[in-house]
């Protein structure tokens, strides 16, 4: 049986996009995935190696008659964000995604689509495979681990790249140049609580988030999207709020760091005489998550459900130790902080309540701040950090990643710039983002670096929702071939 994608325009592009797809994404630096693409660019016969920390860099002869051209890097990340909706079997590590084409959509089904960043890579490999192409000497650059930490980019062999000229391949809109984009750093509490058995007569209820979109907590933060794990937060305070006593079992939701949680679950126990008033404050909580966001989370939803009493949930935490945790993660920061001064439209500075997980006795929460000013990007975390102390918790601050600074002068830029114009009779717009990039850290590693990212529409990554639009691949390929053919 033919893949959906067979027919697809660039085919090139869609051919490697398709043999990515189909290789199970391991949670360590994509392994299989960079042993793929090693074995292809040795098939081919080109140069191919690997650095300590897992990058793979392919070196592609230029064109005949381009060979004194200046080199040329083409630059994406192997690595998905492997989140799938709760009611979907589906295992990552031995699974191929599942695509289907919807109109002018590539989508997965029930799971991320993986083209954050599998287009960006099939583009890079279509060039390396075009006959039509005309480019002067190019290193294909394929990073790894960009999502869990940006750990390829940091630990990049400095050695490993002699191109100063970069195309970074991992924007996410039609029509548009990147120039810039925000840095970032993680923050990791852990809350430590004593439990204690639960009173005779209390009966165990699961409250749930369901449907809410996620998202990009970079790219999709400025939507103010529905964040599961504050909503339900708000209504377990709801619930203290209405006087209700309960002791928690366990609280949860979230993945990724990078992840807008779309899905949030708390276990409780309660007195049985109460469960009626707890569903009367759910299903208040439920209309209020209509109120606020259903314009854009429409399939937002709250649900309650009696759980089967058994040994794993008759220790509850303390009413202290309730209060506390709860108090420290309401009074935790999410969504926009400020916008740029510099940049209208930009976002300049978020957080992300992205994890929070219960296991055993500890209570293990992620967060993740961006900023485009360093400044405040360290604001941010020392905020955060404060409310989880505030509450008990040992808190860590992990290394962050440098912001890249826009350069308007850009030469590569403004070759784009023409080239774009050329091609499609109109101008792009020229960007900063608040995703990290990795611009930023192989800037660092290579001083004077030039470089511009671009790339097709994709929407929604880092969700099941994620889609690629199909007619966006076309001229994101035309003006990435276009634009070597003037470096050359």
């Amino acid at each position: 049986m033919s893949s959906p994608l067979s027919k697809l325009e660039p085919r090139l592009v869609w051919k490697n996009f398709d043999a990515i797809r189909q290789v199970p994404r391991p949670s360590k630096h994509e392994e299989r995935i960079a042993e793929h693409v090693v074995g292809w660019g040795k098939s081919l016969g080109f140069e191919t190696k690997r650095d300590g920390v897992g990058n793979v860099l392919v070196k592609v002869p230029a064109t005949p008659g381009h060979e004194k051209a200046k080199t040329v890097v083409l630059q994406g990340h192997l690595d998905m964000v492997p989140e799938k909706n709760s009611d979907v079997e589906f295992d990552f590590e031995e699974d191929a995604i599942q695509v289907r084409v919807v109109g002018d959509h590539v989508y997965a089904t029930g799971t991320t689509l993986g083209s954050d960043n599998g287009i960006g890579v099939a583009a890079a490999m279509a060039i390396a495979e075009d006959k039509d192409a005309v480019h002067g000497p190019l290193e294909l650059l394929f990073t790894v681990d960009e999502e869990t930490g940006l750990t390829g980019a940091m630990q990049l062999d400095p050695k490993l790249l002699t191109g100063r000229t970069m195309l970074n391949l991992d924007t996410e809109e039609d029509a548009a140049l990147y120039i810039g984009c925000a840095g970032g750093a993680d923050t990791h509490a852990t809350f430590k609580v004593t439990r204690e058995d639960a009173l005779p007569g209390t009966v165990a209820l699961r409250i749930s988030v369901r449907g809410l979109r996620g998202g990009h907590s970079g790219v999709d933060i400025h939507e103010n999207r529905g964040n599961a794990l504050k909503f339900l937060l708000r209504t377990l305070n709801a619930i203290r709020q209405k006087g209700i006593e309960f002791g928690v079992v366990s609280i949860a939701g979230g993945s990724k760091h990078n992840a807008i949680p779309r899905e949030a679950d708390a276990e409780i126990r309660i007195a049985a005489a109460s469960e009626g008033a707890v569903q009367g404050v759910v299903a208040e909580s439920g209309r209020l998550l209509k109120e606020e966001f259903g314009e854009i989370d429409p399939n937002g939803r709250l649900e309650c459900v009696t759980v089967k009493d058994q040994e794993s949930n008759r220790r509850v935490w303390i009413r202290f130790d309730n209060d506390r945790v709860l108090d420290a993660l309401l009074a935790c920061p999410h969504g926009v902080l400020a916008m740029s001064r510099a940049v209208p439209g930009l976002v300049e500075t978020s957080n992300n309540l992205a994890v929070v997980a219960t296991e055993g006795n500890s209570v293990k929460v992620v967060t993740s701040s961006r900023s485009s000013v360093m400044p405040s990007l360290k604001a941010t975390t020392e905020q955060v950090g404060a409310a989880f102390r505030l509450g008990g918790a040992q808190v860590e601050h992990h290394d962050g990643y440098p912001g890249w600074k826009p350069n308007p002068n850009s030469q590569v830029l403004n070759v784009a710039l023409k080239v774009f114009e050329r091609e499609f009779g109109k101008k792009p717009a020229v960007k900063a983002i608040h995703a990290g990039l990795e611009c930023g850290l192989i800037g660092e590693r290579y001083p004077g670096m030039d470089m511009v990212s671009m790339g097709p529409q994709i929407e929604s990554p880092h969700s099941p929702d994620e889609r690629v639009q199909i007619s966006t691949v076309g001229r994101f390929y035309t003006l990435l071939k276009a634009t070597l053919k003037e470096l050359a």
